[in-house]
């Protein structure tokens, strides 16, 4: 059996036909000597050089866009790089026309000299130049190293890791999570102090681009520290070199290539506070809607490490999926936009999230949803089988109740996140309390401030039992939300323990199987690219206890 699985098999749209250069090794088994290894990639180099490819060769280094890898399970992961000799170019192609060979290396050491695989896959216009290379067969819970050659050019060497087995015993790991990356607003310094931290893994929440240009007209302009390419993304070229500006960041590069990830999205991928087939402009029909959404999950996909199988359909990417480390813990990534109810309570012209008072009764409506009906019941299903230490449910929002004002001073909720589908929330938590799921803990972003609250039974009801522990982190970059506005209305939601807007950053967890360590970290300054990093706060959630105290100094 082949350990490279062929992208073409599972979406023709979107093709990488890649071979395999000889067998597996035995374990332990180098694959090839150095000499040979230099020798391989010489003839592979010079085969690149070829009439064929020596016009293009002659522009550059196409791996402008570095490499990734993701979604690691015990036996393999996916590598993922695109080529792009101009990033930026108009067609949305990266300077790219004709197919292009692409060499894939795997080895057991950071030098490269110890190759256990590799093979070739084909790089083609219809993908954006994009390469998924899914391997299998690897040996569980180890580093390894990679990197790509095409048109005579090598990329950096990205480090994948492999997970545990999922009955072996797993006694740490070191992950970060991040959200709400926006170029026009700072630097990614965030980025590069996450490396600093060598994550065992990194979780990216949503909103790892945004769609939307800032117009030099408004007033917004005068926040600008990083121009978009364009204007407003709304087409495949649109979204392909968004992702494509994105990408030539040095820090996002940095960290991608640092360690593997696990994905999701929120709503800047396609379009602010979208709902699955509904954009926030009531004006716009779903078909049209449909149509834009479809181009952003292509970009989406061709962007990131995601395995071929992702790809339903044409129009559609499945992002939630589970992810086990051993006995220590499970992932459950949570898609929170492709399958949603829309926001209730509308205001026309416009479904984008409000306010809305505690007297909207379709906001309560027992049949809406945020996951969507098979999502949910998948994600119910596995708590009943679940059996790693901890449980961490990530996604894109916050979870937790915030009883807030409206512009008139009325009690109300906010209709865009979990608090526009209460019913939904509701049946969640009671699911992980009958099934007892060991240490369930939420991690979301999207709403630029740091939270850490209590879920619980009966938000309405203080006293009641916490039934989950929830973790939110700030932005990379993107604007806060007022800080004073909501510090007044705290004292109105007693299970809220923690909540700080004025800082961006990042959270990085440290986890055994007696605790989670949380440590929310902030950068001195989002416009200065050489912005510094400190702790704000650390909180320690224990085994067997819902709910996150906050550690002394």
């Amino acid at each position: 059996m082949t350990p490279v699985k062929n992208a073409a098999k599972v979406e023709p749209m979107l093709p990488s036909r890649a071979k395999l250069a000889g067998p597996p090794p035995r374990s332990g088994q180098a694959a090839t000597t150095r000499r040979q290894l230099l020798t391989s990639s010489a003839l592979f180099a010079a085969g690149l050089l070829t009439p064929r490819y020596g016009a293009l060769a002659s522009r550059g280094n196409p791996f402008t866009l570095g490499v990734a890898c993701g979604d690691p399970s015990p036996d393999g992961f996916v590598l993922w790089t695109r080529l792009a000799l101009e990033p930026l170019a108009p067609d949305g192609l990266g300077g790219m026309q004709a197919p292009v060979p692409v060499a894939w290396e795997l080895a057991a050491d950071d030098a490269m000299r110890q190759v256990v695989r590799r093979g070739t896959v084909e790089a083609v216009a219809p993908s954006a130049h994009a390469v998924h290379v899914e391997l299998a067969g690897l040996e569980p819970n180890r580093p390894y190293w990679y990197r790509f050659t095409a048109l005579g050019e090598q990329s950096a060497i990205g480090r994948a890791r492999t997970a545990p087995a999922p009955g072996d015993r797993l006694d740490r790991l070191r992950f970060a999570f991040a959200s709400c990356s926006n170029w026009q607003l700072g630097y990614f310094s965030a980025y590069r102090h996450m490396v600093e931290e060598q994550p065992d893994l990194v979780v990216f929440l949503g909103d790892y681009i945004y769609e939307s240009t800032i117009s030099a007209t408004s007033a917004a302009a005068a926040h600008i520290v990083r121009k978009h390419d364009g204007p407003t993304a709304t087409d495949l070229v649109g979204y392909r070199n968004r992702y494509a500006l994105y990408r030539t960041d040095p820090d996002l590069q940095a960290l991608h290539a640092a360690a593997p990830c696990l994905v999701t999205w929120d709503d800047h991928e396609v379009e602010n506070d979208y709902a699955n087939q509904w954009s926030q402009d009531m004006r716009v029909t779903p078909e049209e809607f449909l149509r834009r959404r479809a181009a952003a999950y292509r970009a989406y996909y061709e962007h990131m490490p995601l395995r071929p199988r992702a790809l339903v359909q044409a129009q559609t990417v499945r992002l939630y999926g589970r992810a086990r480390f051993g006995d220590l813990v499970t992932f459950s990534m949570l898609d929170g936009r492709q399958y949603r109810s829309k926001q209730p309570c509308e205001v026309p012209p416009s479904r984008r999230g409000h306010v809305a008072r505690d007297s909207c009764s379709e906001r309560r409506d027992p049949q809406r949803t945020l996951l969507g009906e098979e999502q949910e019941q998948w994600l119910l299903e596995g708590f009943q089988r679940a059996d790693t230490a901890w449980n961490i449910l990530a996604q894109g929002q916050l979870v937790a109740q915030l009883r807030q004002k409206d512009y008139s001073g009325e009690v109300g909720y906010w209709t865009d996140a979990w608090d526009g589908y209460p019913a939904a929330r509701q049946r969640l938590l009671e699911a992980i309390a009958q099934s007892r799921l060991a240490n369930p803990v939420f991690i979301g972003g999207d709403i630029h401030s740091f939270w850490v609250t209590d879920l619980k039974a009966n938000f309405d009801e203080p006293r009641s039992p916490t039934v989950a522990t929830e973790l939110v982190g700030t932005s990379i970059t993107s604007d806060p939300p007022p800080y004073g506005l909501i510090a007044k209305v705290l004292p109105e939601n007693p299970h809220v323990r923690y909540f700080e807007s004025r800082h961006r950053g990042y959270v990085t967890v440290d986890l055994t199987h007696q605790r989670m360590a949380a440590r929310l970290r902030i950068i001195s300054d989002r416009q200065d690219p050489n912005a510094t990093v400190s702790t704000l706060k650390q909180f320690i959630v224990t085994s067997g206890v819902a709910g996150a105290t906050e550690a002394s100094d």
